[in-house]
């Protein structure tokens, strides 16, 4: 299920975590060649991803246990 992201922050071990709408949280690592997310790694990267949908696997889990 979609979300959009509202905010960011950051894990024990530094890494970057996006806020959802529904208060779900997803890990946005930069962790190439695996995942290519350079923009996580500054502050104007991450603003201008706020707004932005990606899948909320926890919702996903929920509507399909209802």
């Amino acid at each position: 299920m979609q979300r959009k992201i509202v905010n960011f922050r950051q894990d024990e071990r530094r890494e970057w975590i996006a806020v959802l709408e529904c208060g779900h949280t997803q890990h946005v690592r930069h962790d190439p060649p695996f995942q290519e997310r350079a923009w996580v790694l500054t502050p104007e990267g991450r603003q201008s991803f706020v707004g932005v949908a990606i899948e909320c696997k926890e919702c996903e889990i929920k509507i399909r246990n209802a």
